[in-house]
């Protein structure tokens, strides 16, 4: 071989490992923004959920501090489940249920499709699994007095997964819609068998809030950072933080 058919083979070898290299970087970084991409809209869903059952708790300790405030006012448990019709009380119940239950499964979803995803080079990514097992750890504990909502970790999987949608897969999971959910609680003995005694926590804490308000406020507090996590700007709920930070007492609200 002469030496122009050598520099033409090794300018060709050459151009294919240039090749190789810029094509192998650009499925990493494709590869990054999808992962990426499904946190983001995991994310955000997570978020919503947290949210809502940060709402819901809130409601049920400030509704404890309006029940014994003079005045004879009922607060959120009180005002629906024990003053209000059937229909209102078996809304109360079943919607403080439901809360709890789609946080925990939108925590199962990013469990199956997130957890093995390179997210190491998200400082944010990193926080938010870190947190959610915070969040575990503060639902699983048990309190000296009332122990009303309170799962275990392997209770918490067990609800999470039984709010999966199936028929989602990957990146397009969803959890159970409040309608599903109640349809489920209904027609599924299996399904409800699952969720029986927070059914009864739920009453429980409308009879007396007390013995549960120190593990509600600690699991309250550990759901800012989620929401702080995934929310840094305030731009999804620019209000969340001016509405858990009142020191008035809301009055019912659903």
């Amino acid at each position: 071989m002469d030496v122009v058919s050598w520099v033409s083979a090794g300018g060709a070898l050459a151009g294919a490992a240039v090749t190789a290299v810029l094509g192998y970087r650009q499925e990493q970084r494709l590869r990054t923004m999808g992962q990426r991409s499904l946190m983001d809209a995991y994310g955000a869903s997570l978020a919503w959920a947290a949210y809502d059952l940060r709402t819901r708790v809130f409601n049920i300790l400030r509704g404890y501090a309006v029940d014994r405030a003079p005045g004879g006012h009922a607060g959120h448990l009180a005002a629906f489940l024990l003053g209000g019709t059937p229909q209102e009380a078996e809304y109360a119940r079943r919607s403080t249920l439901f809360v709890l239950a789609e946080y925990l499964g939108w925590v199962e979803i990013l469990r199956r499709d997130v957890q093995f995803l390179d997210l190491g080079s998200s400082a944010v990514h990193r926080s938010v699994m870190a947190q959610i097992s915070t969040v575990g750890h503060a639902l699983s504990r048990i309190g000296p007095h009332g122990n009303e909502l309170r799962l275990f970790r392997a209770e918490q999987r067990a609800v999470g997964e039984l709010m999966v949608h199936p028929d989602g897969e990957p990146p397009r999971r969803r959890c159970l819609g409040f309608a599903e959910f109640c349809g489920r609680l209904d027609r599924d003995e299996e399904f409800r068998g699952w969720f029986g005694r927070l059914l009864d926590d739920v009453d429980a804490l409308a009879a007396d809030t007390g013995p549960a308000v120190a593990r509600l406020t600690e699991v309250q507090h550990q759901r800012v950072a989620p929401l702080d996590l995934l929310d840094p700007r305030a731009e999804r709920f620019p209000r969340f933080r001016e509405v858990f930070d009142r020191c008035r007492a809301p009055g019912p609200s659903a």
